[in-house]
């Protein structure tokens, strides 16, 4: 299960240059299951996530991924209704950057994206259980948690493309 949290970001954070980072490509072929196939560098993937209603303030996800081809991926892109999602993602680890050992293992996704939403910063961070997700307090560069907001998920940005 995922466990996440999802956040505008109200200011970039520093030294961005330093963190790990991957371009990313995405498109969906269903939205209820969700079904997305992903370029990430050099790997595909097909994933089937399934929303879980709870009574939290994170979403929840069941999901679960199987690795396509480069020749699988294209021909399933060529079936997408939907546009592609493009965006890099900067892996920052919390404790590391904001040097607060009580994010212990927690890393922000930053994803930064491209083409039709150039300028749209979303961050997502996961938990290893809700607990820690609902006592989440966020880094300063932070901004409004999106988290169960319908409009930033990229399933939703995809059909927007």
């Amino acid at each position: 299960m995922e466990i996440e949290r999802k956040y505008l970001v109200s200011h970039m954070p520093d030294d961005l240059n330093l963190y790990e980072h991957i371009e990313i490509e995405q498109a969906y072929l269903c939205s209820s299951p969700t079904l997305r196939i992903r370029r990430m560098g050099d790997s595909y993937i097909l994933t089937v996530k399934e929303r879980l209603q709870l009574n939290s303030s994170a979403i929840h996800n069941r999901e679960e991924e199987f690795s396509l081809s480069p020749q699988s991926y294209q021909t399933l892109l060529s079936k997408c209704d939907s546009g592609i999602v493009s965006k890099t993602r900067y892996r920052i680890p919390l404790s590391q950057q904001t040097g607060n050992p009580e994010y212990g293992n927690l890393v922000a996704e930053l994803d930064v994206f491209h083409g039709r939403h150039d300028g749209l910063l979303l961050v997502e961070v996961e938990f290893p259980d809700t607990l820690c997700a609902n006592n989440f307090i966020p880094p300063e560069w932070f901004g409004e948690d999106v988290s169960n907001e319908p409009c930033y998920r990229n399933s939703f940005l995809a059909s927007m493309s």
